[in-house]
């Protein structure tokens, strides 16, 4: 069926209607609206604003990278700066995408960016807690579990999530068909679904630790421990709460955006830019913010404040004692075993004499 539109749009529609979708001549910016069949967008997209959110997301990342020199942490810090870069690289492409809106793939390398950036943020955060019960516990451990475990832990997760979001953010990429699209929210759904249940799990932690930490420093002995430790412990637990607030906030709005579904009728959020940009983007800035002001490596200061570092060759001995040590246990048991069933035949056969 050949049909010719009239936008109220720059672009003019002068092509062919299909039974799903309509072709649309782009205008100077390549715009289409959101049911063309040649859309990147589902509206269109503020150069301003993805300028100045580059901007403020490069300016974070600049003093992230400073601090995480100036205070020795690189080996901490890596990934909220890589946080950082990816929200600044999103930006940057999505301002060179605003410009050029009919190029997939500036469109899909920003979104993938925005879409996973959060996640290095949220490692960042459980690197952190690890080393704070590493650092501010006396046996290292909250609810039993050792502080480097814990860190071990959640990271992993994170990356579990991850991977399940990478995979979603995919197959939600401009130009995929309406069942992978729909097959990659509901990953992307239950990635970011997984993501906030480990935050709700780790928070529990950050509060047993918060109690326990502040219980011990109003006795004498606690003080002790922490004579030669810094007290600022409480802010920087309280902007790790706030940022794992803003990234849950973030995660609730990434639902309720997708949970809706995709008709412009009943589910405004996809098509204007203001929920992004208000609910995600700002979001992730304050958060890193939030870091530059109250940084780790203001509180996570001299010995202790960093898990022990091993080198291969050190791992592969501790390795080999561990092996050892369970072999010996192993045959300790075994011998013990033995022992016990050679007493109970003599007993026998002492019973069997008398």
């Amino acid at each position: 069926m050949t049909s010719t539109l009239s936008m109220t749009s720059t672009a003019t529609s002068t092509s062919t209607a299909t039974p799903s979708c309509i072709s649309v001549t782009p205008d100077k910016n390549g715009y289409v609206p959101e049911w063309a069949c040649n859309a990147n967008y589902n509206y269109y997209p503020s150069f301003t604003a993805a300028v100045i959110f580059a901007v403020i997301f490069g300016i974070t990342t600049f003093f992230h990278l400073y601090q995480a020199f100036a205070h020795k942490k690189f080996r901490l810090c890596w990934p909220l700066l890589m946080g950082a870069i990816w929200e600044f690289a999103s930006f940057g492409i999505r301002a060179a995408g605003t410009k050029n809106q009919q190029s997939s793939a500036l469109a899909t390398v920003s979104q993938i960016l925005v879409l996973l950036a959060p996640m290095w943020i949220n490692a960042f955060v459980y690197m952190v807690m690890g080393r704070m019960i590493y650092f501010f516990v006396p046996s290292q451990k909250v609810f039993g579990i050792k502080g480097i475990k814990i860190a071990k832990l959640f990271v992993w997760l994170d990356v579990l999530s991850f991977l399940t979001q990478l995979g979603g953010g995919v197959m939600i990429s401009p130009g995929s068909s309406q069942s992978t699209l729909m097959t990659g929210i509901h990953l992307y759904m239950g990635g970011i679904g997984f993501q906030e249940f480990c935050i709700l799990i780790f928070t529990s932690i950050a509060v047993k630790f918060f109690i326990d930490t502040r219980r011990r420093e109003r006795t004498e002995e606690g003080q002790q421990i922490l004579d030669n430790k810094p007290r600022n412990w409480r802010k920087l637990l309280y902007v790790m709460f706030a940022v794992l607030a803003l990234i849950t906030m973030r995660i609730i709005f990434r639902l309720i955006e997708f949970a809706a579904g995709l008709d412009a009728s009943k589910n405004p959020i996809p098509f204007h830019e203001v929920y992004f940009l208000v609910l995600d983007a700002l979001p992730m800035f304050i958060a890193l913010v939030l870091f530059n002001v109250v940084h780790p490596g203001r509180v996570l200061v001299g010995e202790g404040s960093e898990f022990p570092k091993m080198t291969r060759k050190e791992k592969k001995e501790a390795k080999r004692i561990k092996k050892a040590e369970k072999k010996a246990a192993k045959e300790e048991k075994a011998a013990l075993k033995r022992a016990k069933k050679e007493g109970v035949k003599i007993g026998y056969s002492m019973e069997e004499m008398v």
